[in-house]
């Protein structure tokens, strides 16, 4: 009786997922509108090898360094204290994001003499330690065909712009690059060269870009970014002794070569959001990060033209930085499994359900979504959360783009 009677005539307060998606399909078509695309760590789960992720998350990844760093006798005991100290934080669950930054503070902290029981020595191999296990796990060719990144590249190289498609990510693996390349598709990631390349942070302010290429921001550094010993930023799959891996930032008293490319990449945020009729698309992205939540804050406060489209992969519960947000934000709306928040106002998806768009089945079912969301078998649920959901809307949109989506249902 409730599937026949609707939430309409129940006259309960709901959001509609299918208007939902049709707007992302409108933003999203051939015209002014500036586009970019932020993609975190839930992107690469998407992509299964034998039934488990290309590339671990971050709780994968804390697994694998913590078995390396104890099985070391030259790391063991610096990863034991440093674990039982952020622990003592009230931290519960540490992730190897928690313990780079607690050694990096204590890093910057230390003398020759060393600090709260650790040699500058051990520091130093505890960061290397981790950085090297992390590029080693997130080091994955991309399979030759049919992922969502193949397919994101595509849209970028068909979907005429008149101005250049921006990638944010905050991971460290080259997924995009190789899909990009794999596409034809030119890009500019803040480094010029080849063998060597550096950074240069001048191009980087530049917006005269031909909109046929794409700009990669890396949020978090890449397995590929080096620091040298010269204090210079240099991207190459090659390294070279002495020289240090730079991924995640995990605080801002960096020294400042440190600093630059982080705060460089971030600044384009800043920089995108402060332009004309821009849309920010989010994927895998959990809003854990402060930095990247402040910058989206302050860019969504400060245009009004601007907005930001979360798409999470598991209910609203799951995304506590990202509710708060989007209550104190109207032009943030952020989608999850369950329902969103639109326009400030948080409600459960309603259970209507509609079959006039082909693109509805790619995005919302009522089927249950166990181990993802907790919402009633009857109630609608948003799909688009899953990067693989989002590639399938992406290349429906490309297979249809002779026709303009319809007007809102």
């Amino acid at each position: 009786m409730a599937d026949a009677i609707g939430d309409t005539a129940l006259n309960l307060p709901s959001h509609d997922p299918y208007r939902r998606v049709t707007d992302i399909l409108q933003r999203l078509s051939p015209g002014r509108m500036r586009i970019a695309f932020l993609l975190g760590a839930g992107c690469p789960l998407s992509i299964r090898e034998n039934g488990a992720p290309l590339i671990p998350d971050i709780a994968g990844l804390t697994h694998l360094v913590k078995a390396s760093l104890l099985s070391s006798e030259k790391t063991e005991a610096v990863a034991t204290g440093l674990w039982e100290r952020v622990k003592g934080r009230n931290i519960q669950a540490p992730t190897i994001e928690d313990l780079l930054s607690h050694a990096r503070t204590l890093l910057s902290l230390c003398g020759e003499s060393g600090i709260d029981g650790f040699s500058k020595a051990q520091l130093k191999a505890f960061d290397e330690g981790a950085c090297s296990t992390v590029r080693s796990a997130v080091s994955k060719p991309l399979p030759s065909e049919g992922t969502p990144y193949h397919t994101l590249a595509s849209w970028i190289q068909s979907i005429y712009r008149e101005h250049p498609v921006e990638i944010f990510t905050t991971n460290y693996d080259e997924l995009m690059e190789q899909a990009l390349e794999s596409r034809s598709v030119p890009y500019f990631d803040g480094f010029v060269g080849s063998a060597s390349a550096f950074l240069d942070l001048d191009s980087m302010m530049e917006d005269d870009l031909p909109a046929r290429w794409a700009r990669l921001w890396k949020m978090h550094g890449s397995i590929n970014w080096w620091l040298t010993n010269t204090d210079q930023v240099r991207r190459s799959r090659d390294k070279i002794d002495g020289e240090q891996l730079l991924i995640y930032p995990s605080h801002l008293k960096y020294d400042q070569s440190r600093q630059m490319p982080y705060l460089a990449m971030l600044d384009r945020l800043r920089v995108f959001l402060r332009a004309h009729q821009s849309v920010v698309v989010t994927c895998g992205y959990s809003f854990v990060d402060e930095h990247i939540n402040a910058y989206l804050a302050q860019g969504l406060a400060g245009n009004s033209n601007a907005s930001c489209l979360a798409l999470i992969y598991g209910d609203l519960a799951s995304v506590p930085d990202a509710v708060k947000l989007a209550r104190r934000h109207a032009n943030l709306t952020v989608m999850a499994a369950d329902g969103a928040v639109i326009g400030t106002v948080d409600r459960p998806w309603c259970s209507d359900q509609k079959d006039n768009n082909p693109a509805y089945e790619i995005a919302v079912t009522r089927d249950a979504l166990p181990g993802r969301s907790v919402a009633p078998d009857e109630q609608c649920k948003w799909l688009l959360g899953d990067f693989a959901a989002f590639g399938a809307l992406l290349a429906s949109q490309l297979s249809n783009r002779d026709g303009e989506p319809g007007p809102l249902q």
